[in-house]
């Protein structure tokens, strides 16, 4: 397969060998695909070397705009006539890993109250990204981030711990006001939330940037402690943890550097929140994943058990999902975060989810091969069969022989006349070298003994590089090789 997924191993499969393939709801993944193929239609030029899938989802995004299948049986047939399943893991392991997010929702404020207190920050000015303008939306989720000062000096924007502080406050960047920082923390956690305001309407804020510190994740750090068992980890934990403990939960968020600033998006409560790729997601099809590694819109069918029911449950899940968004916590080949809904259901069954699962991408069947293999690196052609003949390769160590000839003189007329191959090094006999390509006649006696000749030093191996010349009538010169060559 045409494939470069950094880090990853892969498997191919057919249809019928993918476990619970044949009793998944189709219709609804398609449904999902067909959302995701709007702006895969509307792309311009080639994307990125770096996504090994590359355009080649236009082509079935194109089939799908034509077909309006009524029922799983037709878009089972739409997946399975316009792609082929490979079952793709991490280097080294056999199988991926999951976890769940969703839309928090939560209840919040215009203006600043006694209750609600806790500013919900949008992209402050003077952040500042190498390569971005503040028009830009959707900042990266990863690299570095700067404040200006003045007109030239950048230094590392503030962390968390400087912003809760009020490293940014009075400058009018607040959107709303919430309860607590950790109703926000959890609002950043999950990038997006809906803020139910007192007079009865909807807020909804989207991820806008970030202060450009790596996420660091409280949960992690709270079993590091030994706070709360691994096989105890949730979010609902995290949360009854923190506020039952407001003066560690502090201490906790600040460990956790990374600060999201959000902007207000135009949704209504019907609308579902959007994801990285500008397309609304679709609970249990939607997933984020690596979009260093991931084209949006690539269709995984994720399979195993997960704990959906409850904790200690083991429910089935074989279900077609669609990479709609991304975030700085996803990372790696086989690595999804499976979005659920808004509202606390979804929070509490996105909240248990750690779970190994099986992957299988589903590549589009016009991945042309071909136009990938002409930018591989390929080795040096070999030499022709009368090439290699004329010119073998030697073991110098072996060949090299015990003693001096005898007479120096007569092993000098035997050199005299040699041909010289293309580096300019004389060759020990003419018969070999490029002359005798040139013509048919014997070469010239020397008038040297048979004896005297067996007893002559044995030449120095010939590049193979150097001998392609040989075949025309002057040595050709070696191409300069580049740099990265070398």
């Amino acid at each position: 397969m045409p494939l470069q997924v950094s880090g990853s191993q892969y498997e191919p499969l057919t249809w019928a060998t993918i476990p619970g393939w044949n009793d998944d709801d189709h219709l609804a993944a398609y449904k999902a695909f067909r959302t995701s193929c709007k702006p895969i239609a509307a792309q311009q030029g080639l994307p990125a070397e770096s996504k090994a899938l590359g355009s080649s989802l236009r082509d079935p995004c194109r089939i799908a705009k034509r077909l309006e299948p009524t029922d799983s049986i037709r878009a089972k047939e739409f997946f399975e006539q316009n792609f082929v399943p490979l079952r793709i893991s991490r280097l080294g392991e056999d199988a991926g890993f999951v976890t769940g997010y969703y839309e928090p929702v939560l209840e919040g404020s215009r203006t600043q109250t006694d209750v609600y207190n806790v500013p919900v920050y949008r992209r402050p000015s003077n952040l500042f990204v190498r390569g971005k303008t503040q028009d830009s939306v959707g900042l990266p989720n990863s690299g570095p981030v700067y404040r200006k000062i003045g007109r030239r000096k950048l230094v590392p924007y503030y962390d968390r711990g400087q912003i809760e502080d009020g490293a940014i406050a009075g400058r009018g960047l607040e959107i709303c006001w919430l309860k607590s920082q950790t109703d926000l923390l959890f609002a950043q956690i999950q990038g997006s939330a809906r803020i139910k305001l007192a007079d009865g309407t909807t807020l909804r804020i989207n991820y806008d940037a970030h202060n450009g510190y790596p996420y660091t994740p409280v949960g992690r750090i709270l079993i590091d402690r030994g706070i709360i068992p691994k096989d105890q980890m949730s979010m609902q934990k995290i949360r009854e943890w923190m506020e039952q403990n407001p003066d560690g939960a502090k201490e906790l968020r600040r460990q956790n550097r990374s600060y999201i600033f959000f902007r207000e998006v135009p949704l209504s409560d019907k609308d579902e929140a959007v994801g990285a790729q500008g397309v609304p997601l679709t609970p249990g099809r939607s997933i984020a994943v690596d979009k260093a590694l991931h084209v949006y819109g690539t269709p995984f069918f994720i399979e195993g058990v997960l704990p959906i029911e409850s904790e200690q449950s083991k429910t089935p899940f074989h279900r077609l999902m669609i990479a709609q968004d991304t975030g700085s916590a996803i990372v790696g080949p086989a690595r999804a975060d499976l979005y659920f809904g808004a509202g606390a259901d979804a929070g509490k069954v996105s909240g248990r989810l750690r779970n190994n699962m099986q992957f299988v991408m589903l590549v589009p069947k016009g991945l042309d091969p071909v136009a990938r293999g002409r930018k591989l690196p390929v080795p040096d052609a070999r030499p022709s069969a009368r090439i290699a003949k004329q010119f073998p390769q030697t073991d110098p160590l072996k060949d090299r022989p015990a003693a001096k000839p005898a007479n120096a003189a007569v092993a000098k007329d035997a050199t005299k006349g040699a041909a010289k191959d293309p580096t300019g090094n004389a060759t020990s006999n003419p018969a070999k070298g490029p002359a005798a390509m040139r013509t048919t006649a014997p070469p010239a006696t020397t008038g040297v003994t048979a004896p005297v000749v067996q007893s002559a030093p044995v030449a120095e191996p010939v590049p193979l590089s150097a001998a392609r010349s040989g075949n025309s009538q002057q040595p050709e010169k070696r191409r300069p090789r580049h740099r990265d060559d070398q």
